[in-house]
C-alpha cells in the first residue's frame, strides 16, 4: 500500500495550492480519504475528509470555506484545494486512508487511519 502526496511548496499569504495524493495497492473506493497536517512542535491536526463516494465531506472550522477536498476514484487520487492561505497553515500535510464506506460527518481520528502518505510541506509566507 502506498499513498504518494505531492503539490506542496512555498506560497505567499492569500495564495493557493493544490495537493494531490495518489493511492496504489488498495481498492481506493472502499476508503474514506482525508488530510491531516502537522506543524513543528504541534500534534497532527485533522484538515479534511471525504467519503468513498464523495457524497459527504467534513472540515474543521479552521479551514472550512477555504479548503476543498475532492477525489477521483478512477484515478485513485484525492485532492486538497487550499485557497486564501494563511501563515498558520504552514505544516507538513499528510493524506490518510481509513477503510470505511460510511457517511462523513465528523473529523477523522488518527488512531483509525489505516494508511498514511509520506507528507508534503506547505509553507505560507506573510
Amino acid at each position: 500500500v502506498q499513498l504518494q502526496a505531492s503539490g506542496g511548496g512555498l506560497v505567499q499569504a492569500g495564495g493557493s495550492l493544490r495537493l494531490s495524493c495518489a493511492a496504489s495497492g488498495v481498492t481506493f473506493s472502499r476508503y474514506k480519504m482525508g488530510w491531516f497536517r502537522q506543524a513543528p512542535g504541534k500534534e497532527r491536526e485533522f484538515v479534511a475528509a471525504i467519503s468513498w463516494s464523495a457524497g459527504s465531506r467534513y472540515y474543521p472550522d479552521s479551514v472550512r470555506g477555504r479548503f476543498t477536498v475532492s477525489r477521483d476514484n478512477a484515478k485513485n487520487t484525492v485532492y486538497l484545494q487550499m485557497n486564501s492561505l494563511k501563515p498558520e497553515d504552514t505544516a507538513v500535510y499528510y493524506c490518510a486512508a481509513e477503510l470505511s464506506q460510511s457517511y462523513v460527518g465528523r473529523a477523522m481520528d488518527v488512531v483509525r487511519v489505516d494508511h498514511w502518505g509520506q507528507g508534503t510541506l506547505v509553507t505560507v509566507s506573510s
